[in-house]
């Protein structure tokens, strides 16, 4: 690239430096940076990349860009791109530096408080089945369409996802499915992305810690559906939207004008419209009204709220084009998706899921899900996550304590602070009169629910899903709801069959 190219690709920006033909990579990470190299500085909420400008130098870096001019002692080395984004220049910059992959992808995103990640998987299940190579990005994994990898990020930095875009469309991907984060959204990570179909699932209090209020988030929420109104490259986008959610209504009247909207749900106003469904511990068959005809849906799936997810993956599948008629047939080979209402066991009877909920509304979603398979009792395993939006955490306990039969409030990542305030913080919420019972020790909690567990009960441990770790006191250390249920469940049999010897 010449100094010709970058006023082209970052027209606002202030230039200084000879002219040049650079060849190197992008780099974020001041310790990654070789000669040549492009170098963008970025502020982060911990870490400011500008403080390490000038080791940047020493490495005799090419191109530096930064949100602010060079010093008298900076200017001559390199090229200095002044702009007032960094985050923006970066997104833009690699987009260009991959070739634009996702211009040759068909590729959906999915935005919302709940869902993003199922709703994700079942994309990436349908659009395999169509065409056998289909690249995900979403907060459980990665597959550039070679098989999966663990994600680290919902949505990543715009270097790391531009890169992953590439590789997908470099393996013969058609179609990518994303989870697009309002973090990922806000901070410009997904922006220059070209896309097909843009799905909004839902929004509940997530992430007020980060964004301050409902509004704001909601305002980060609205950045993929102006990106798409507003796109040139050639694409003909399709906003997919819940009709039964308020922001989604508010979503639908915003857009309906700026960008074809389809919508979905249980009104009678949707577009795909859920007439019926019935349900078992198998799945659930609903009844769909679509394109002017009635479809006969079948999902390994249950509840309510996966409901939404299976119609808003059919809806984006047929706004983007694809058989519809095929899409319905594939539901019913879906395998499990990680954490995302998991059946793990079966206990003396009772049977034992793993479920991500982690907001009010989810857990709330999942017991009603897990109320609907006709249990003697829910016995509800969870705990609030520390450093994050506290106000929920009240919520969190009116939710299981409404919801549940017998509740165990536990540790989750209780971060930096005492988890043993996080859970008063959470039995503030739950009636005096309910049974529950506090245990700081996670893996104690589960050992203590499954021991209470008889035949007919179904317990759910929510929180953590997929996630195989804990974070403590600033240390990761390795924690796997699964492994300490079936642990407890082989602990518990061995306990009984001396018992009873």
């Amino acid at each position: 690239m010449t100094l010709k190219d970058f006023q082209t690709l970052l027209p606002k920006a202030t230039i200084t430096g000879v002219d040049l033909n650079w060849e190197g990579k992008i780099c974020l990470d001041s310790r990654e940076v070789e000669s040549g190299d492009l170098f963008v500085a970025m502020r982060g909420q911990k870490h400011d990349g500008h403080d390490h400008i000038p080791q940047v130098i020493q490495k005799k870096a090419a191109v530096i860009v930064a949100q602010r001019s060079p010093s008298l002692e900076e200017e001559g080395f390199g090229v200095w791109l002044h702009v007032s984004d960094s985050r923006e220049a970066l997104a833009i910059l690699a987009n260009h530096y991959h070739g634009y992959p996702s211009k040759d992808l068909i590729t959906f995103g999915v935005t919302g408080t709940n869902g993003k990640t199922t709703s994700t998987y079942l994309l990436h299940h349908l659009l395999k089945e169509w065409k056998h190579r289909a690249g995900l990005l979403g907060t459980v994994v990665v597959d550039e369409g070679m098989g999966a990898q663990p994600a680290t990020h919902t949505t990543p930095d715009a270097l790391s996802l531009q890169s992953h875009l590439a590789e997908m469309r470099n393996n013969g991907c058609s179609a990518v499915a994303l989870e697009v984060s309002s973090h990922g959204l806000e901070q410009k990570r997904v922006a220059g992305v070209a896309f097909d179909v843009a799905v909004f699932t839902n929004l509940t209090q997530d992430h007020l810690d980060y964004h301050g209020s409902m509004e704001s988030y909601f305002s980060s929420k609205k950045i993929l559906f102006e990106q798409i109104a507003s796109q040139t490259n050639g694409k003909k986008p399709v906003a997919v939207i819940n009709l039964d959610d308020r922001y989604g209504k508010i979503l639908r009247n915003e857009f309906d004008k700026r960008v074809k909207v389809i919508t979905y749900g249980f009104s009678a106003l949707a577009d795909f419209r859920v007439l019926s469904l019935n349900q078992n511990s198998r799945g659930t068959e609903i009844e769909l009204a679509a394109r002017g005809k009635e479809y006969l849906v079948r999902s390994p799936l249950i509840g309510r709220f996966n409901v939404y997810n299976v119609i808003s993956a059919l809806a984006a599948i047929d706004a983007a084009g694809l058989p519809f008629r095929d899409a319905i047939k594939n539901l019913e080979t879906l395998p499990q998706i990680p954490g995302r209402m998991e059946m793990v066991g079966v206990i003396n009877g009772a049977t034992v899921f793993v479920d991500y909920a982690h907001t009010p509304d989810a857990l709330a979603n999942a017991c009603r899900a897990l109320r609907e398979l006709n249990p003697e009792r829910l016995i509800t395993v969870f705990g609030c996550g520390g450093d994050r939006d506290a106000e929920k955490r009240p919520l969190m306990g009116q939710a299981a304590d409404e919801h549940s039969d017998l509740v165990f409030v536990t540790s989750d990542n209780p971060r930096s602070e005492d988890p043993k305030q996080i859970m008063k913080e959470i039995i503030g919420g739950m009636a005096r009169s309910k049974k529950h019972h506090a245990i700081a020790d996670r893996s104690g909690a589960i050992r203590a629910a499954l021991m209470q567990a008889k035949e007919g009960d179904v317990v759910v441990v929510a929180g953590k899903g997929h996630e195989n770790y804990q974070e403590v006191q600033g240390r990761r250390i390795t924690f796997d709801d699964h492994i300490e249920i079936r642990n407890a469940i082989n602990d518990i049999i061995v306990i009984q069959k001396r018992l009873e010897s």
